[in-house]
C-alpha cells in the first residue's frame, strides 16, 4: 500500500483548522471565565497562588473535554462553534452554581490560597465537563 499524500494533506489541513479553532475557543473561554469570577486569577497566579491555578486549570479542562468531544462528533464548523458555546455556558453556570449553592465564599478562599476550595472547584468542573462531553454525541 502506498502512502497517499493527497489524503494526508487534506487530513493535515483539517487537523490544523480544528486545532486552531479549538485553541482559539479555549483562549476565549479562559478570558471569559476570568471576567466572570470575582477573583483575579491572572494576578493571583502571577503572585504564586497555586489555588487559583488549580481552580482555573479545572475550569479550562472542564471546557476542553467537551469541545474535544464536539470535534469528534461534529461535521461542520458552525456545529462545532455551537457546541463550544454550550460547553462555555455550562462551565460558567457551574461556577455560579458552586458559588451560590455549595461554597459561597469560594472566591475569597481561592484568594487566600486554600487548596481545598480549589480542588473542590476543579473536581466539579471536571465532572461537569465529562458529563457535558458524554452528552455531545451526534
Amino acid at each position: 500500500m502506498m502512502f497517499d499524500t493527497e489524503a494526508f494533506g487534506q487530513g493535515a489541513l483539517h487537523f490544523v483548522l480544528a486545532f486552531v479553532a479549538a485553541g482559539g475557543f479555549t483562549l476565549i473561554f479562559k478570558a471569559l471565565y476570568q471576567l466572570i469570577t470575582p477573583h483575579n486569577e491572572g494576578r493571583l497566579i502571577r503572585e504564586g497562588n497555586a489555588a487559583a491555578a488549580v481552580a482555573q486549570g479545572g475550569a479550562v479542562l472542564g471546557y476542553v473535554i467537551p469541545i474535544a468531544s464536539a470535534l469528534a462528533n461534529t461535521v461542520t464548523l458552525p456545529e462545532f462553534v455551537a457546541w463550544a458555546a454550550v460547553a462555555a455556558i455550562v462551565q460558567i453556570v457551574t461556577f455560579y452554581a458552586v458559588r451560590r449553592l455549595a461554597l459561597p465564599d469560594v472566591s475569597a478562599r481561592i484568594e487566600r490560597g486554600e487548596m481545598s476550595a480549589a480542588i473542590y472547584l476543579l473536581m466539579i468542573s471536571l465532572a461537569v465537563g465529562i458529563l457535558n462531553a458524554a452528552c455531545m454525541t451526534a
